[in-house]
């Protein structure tokens, strides 16, 4: 479905594909997380996160609870270049929420790439279906033992997130990367150009 070349960013979800928990007392990263996000890092590839958030809606999370958990997930992996979150409850019918293509669209409109340049790594079938709606690549990592039947859903699965950045960097950079973001970026940020 998807011409095999490097993404201009990859978007993870962050609860079950990088973190165990949203309480901010303890979020976990999970195994091989922090090592595939500096592998890829090092790379020179954008990283992000996109997360549903109801829990703000729905009151039973504080903003600064939020924050707090967002505060942690960079302290314990470091800094993302972009955030994309959903505060809307399940029954705001929101397109922000995964999912709906709106979450991987803010990340890639903050990392100045097209979303079909994106990857989408996620947990559930809900990840997969925001990448196809987004027009991104999407890649299962499945996120409990139960995840057989969203597995029809996927159109790439792995078993880690190790795994998922060894595979995007063993891909081709396609030789037109600097129009993808990069170098480009900067420059069409200095001149006010902006391709949305």
């Amino acid at each position: 479905m998807f011409d095999r070349h490097r993404p201009a960013a990859v978007l993870f979800d962050r609860d079950g594909v990088l973190i165990r928990g949203g309480d901010p007392r303890c979020v976990k990263p999970l195994p091989g997380a922090r090592r595939a996000l500096s592998r890829l890092r090092r790379a020179d590839v954008p990283v992000g996160v996109v997360v549903n958030e109801p829990g703000l809606a729905e009151g039973w999370l504080t903003p600064d609870e939020m924050d707090r958990v967002n505060n942690r997930v960079e302290e314990s992996m470091g800094p993302f270049d972009a955030w994309a979150i959903c505060v809307h409850g399940v029954a705001d019918g929101c397109t922000c929420r995964m999912p709906g293509p709106g979450l991987v669209i803010r990340a890639a409109a903050i990392l100045d790439v097209s979303p079909r340049d994106c990857l989408l790594v996620g947990g559930s079938g809900e990840a997969m279906r925001t990448a196809r709606a987004a027009g991104a690549r999407g890649i299962l990592v499945p996120s409990s033992p139960g995840s057989r039947p969203v597995l029809t859903l996927a159109d790439e699965v792995a078993g880690s997130v190790e795994e998922v950045a060894e595979r995007v960097l063993s891909e081709p950079v396609p030789a037109a990367a600097g129009i993808r973001g990069g170098g480009l970026a900067e420059w069409a940020r200095a001149v006010g150009w902006n391709r949305w």
